[in-house]
């Protein structure tokens, strides 16, 4: 098969660019040509980039194409023009983010509203709040130019290495230093994840297989709590003096430093992030345990390189601790 993955060279998109080579198919990349190329020998690479000019594709067909990294409704159309009918059976990567709340936990596709509050401009700032919005508008971009070969995935939190958020890497790094270790409560609030592997695996599977419709990506499910899931990274991987300290949301707050927890959502637990995946896996997915998730992370970034200053730092973490929770 050949297929075109737009923006596939930086973690997911590197991930699906591996996955789709690993199971014999012809691969060709177009992105702008700023991220180191950790892709296979045989892979072909193109140079676009949709704010300027996509002529590199003027006069290439393919059976399936992976849209990674649409993030404005306009991104979407600009590929279809440039395609002009010729990518083939259509895969979007969305985001579990372009749905409202759902009103119970567990919901399935059938089950969710997508937003409907996107902003207008072009050029419109991809924030917090505008992010999961801004993604439901890429779907519905998506559904009227490619709606008859048309497959999303919408994934939850992806984990893994290559991470440019460095939102995982932070906790397999922060147990791996051990100690007492905060660990933003309610302890129960939800967390689902998914290895970039698998993701990429299930894209490659739903390629293959020929699969439309919309899937969450999202596990394990039903859903962990999130000191659940740090207290089995510590498990795995930590020294001997480790303990883990839950942190009240108001200790957290009142400090400013919600920031500094990454995948930590806030004081209450959201529904969205225990979504039901029952629908893909019927259709191929596949999910491995965290420990290998944090084994893979754990061996590409070491612990050489300096903190990165985004994560909580040492004297931050000694206050929380130290304080009244």
């Amino acid at each position: 098969m050949r297929i075109l993955i737009v923006g596939g060279t930086s973690f997911v998109g590197r991930a699906i660019t591996w996955a789709a080579c690993e199971a014999g198919h012809e691969v060709t990349l177009i992105n702008r040509g700023k991220s180191p190329a950790d892709v296979p020998d045989n892979v072909t690479r193109l140079v676009g980039d949709r704010s300027s000019d996509l002529t590199a594709l003027a006069t290439l067909s393919f059976d399936a194409t992976v849209d990674v990294i649409a993030y404005r409704p306009g991104d979407v159309r600009v590929l279809a023009e440039s395609l002009d009918g010729r990518g083939g059976h259509h895969l979007q990567i969305s985001s579990i983010s372009s749905y409202q709340e759902p009103a119970n936990e567990g919901a399935t596709e059938d089950d969710v509203a997508l937003w409907l509050d996107a902003p207008n401009e072009p050029d419109a700032a991809i924030t917090e709040e505008t992010y999961g919005p801004l993604k439901a508008a890429c779907e519905r971009a998506a559904s009227e130019y490619f709606g008859s070969k048309l497959t999303i995935v919408r994934p939850t939190f992806v984990i893994g290495s290559h991470d440019a958020t460095m939102r995982f890497p932070y906790w397999v790094q922060r147990v791996r230093r051990g100690g007492s270790i905060a660990v933003p409560g309610p302890r129960t609030n939800n967390l689902q994840y998914i290895d970039a592997r698998d993701l990429a695996s299930f894209v490659v599977t739903l390629l293959q297989n020929q699969t439309l419709g919309a899937f969450h990506a999202a596990g394990p499910y039903p859903a962990p709590g999130f000191y659940d899931v740090i207290d089995a990274i510590a498990s795995h991987l930590a020294p001997a003096d480790t303990n883990l300290v839950e942190i009240s949301p108001k200790q957290i707050l009142s400090h400013h430093l919600g920031s500094r927890f990454p995948l930590w959502t806030g004081a209450q637990s959201e529904t969205v992030l225990n979504v039901n995946p029952a629908k893909a896996l019927d259709a191929g997915l596949s999910l491995r345990d965290l420990s290998e998730s944090v084994d893979d992370v754990a061996a590409w970034y070491d612990g050489e390189e300096p903190w990165p200053s985004s994560w909580l730092t040492r004297e931050q973490e000694a206050m929380l601790v130290r304080s009244p929770r």
